[in-house]
């Protein structure tokens, strides 16, 4: 089975756009700011064998505040940046209580059907509660970046940067794999 870092997409892949102190999406590829510091160390975890997955919520598409090739437009820009593998979305709005809506781990369950993933030697990197908490629920581990979104619920890690959580997640996949039987 593989394994999987799934990435949320706006906060990590992408600069959080602000409204009314509440993270939203961009609604156009001009809207879109890739975080280019986080290129590198993302390739690390590529390099290192995981396969690179992001998520996202993205309920103005059902709304209709959102063109679906618009979406696409993005998604591709962000899959050449990034080297990403797929991209998973969702969506639905809180009210529609979908199961793919974090932090229910609908998302997370679809893409390691879809990949063959080991969801138990897997990993979430975010920026919200909503990610920790799919992770959990998923049974994954998640590693936060520090954002005004975490709150006070369930995180396994919170670090700084994107590159020190890449780090860590190479640190811990390793510590995890099981030795080859000597030969």
């Amino acid at each position: 089975m593989k394994t999987a870092v799934f990435v949320e997409r706006d906060g990590i892949l992408n600069h959080d756009c602000v409204a009314g102190n509440k993270p939203v999406s961009p609604l156009s590829l001009h809207q879109l700011a890739p975080r280019t510091e986080a290129v590198e160390p993302l390739r690390q975890l590529k390099s290192a064998g995981f396969l690179l997955i992001a998520t996202t919520h993205q309920p103005m598409l059902s709304g209709g505040g959102l063109d679906r090739r618009e979406l696409e437009r993005m998604h591709d820009t962000l899959r050449r940046i990034f080297n990403l593998d797929d991209i998973f979305i969702c969506p639905h709005d809180v009210a529609d209580c979908c199961p793919c809506r974090k932090p229910k781990p609908g998302l997370i369950l679809e893409a390691a059907f879809k990949w063959h993933i080991n969801l138990n030697q897997s990993f979430v990197l975010g920026n919200k509660w909503q990610d920790a908490e799919a992770a959990d629920n998923a049974g994954c581990l998640s590693l936060l970046i520090d954002s005004p979104w975490i709150g006070h619920g369930h995180h396994d890690i919170v670090l700084p940067t994107v590159a020190e959580a890449a780090l860590k997640i190479v640190h811990l996949h390793c510590e995890h794999r099981p030795l080859a039987p000597a030969g």
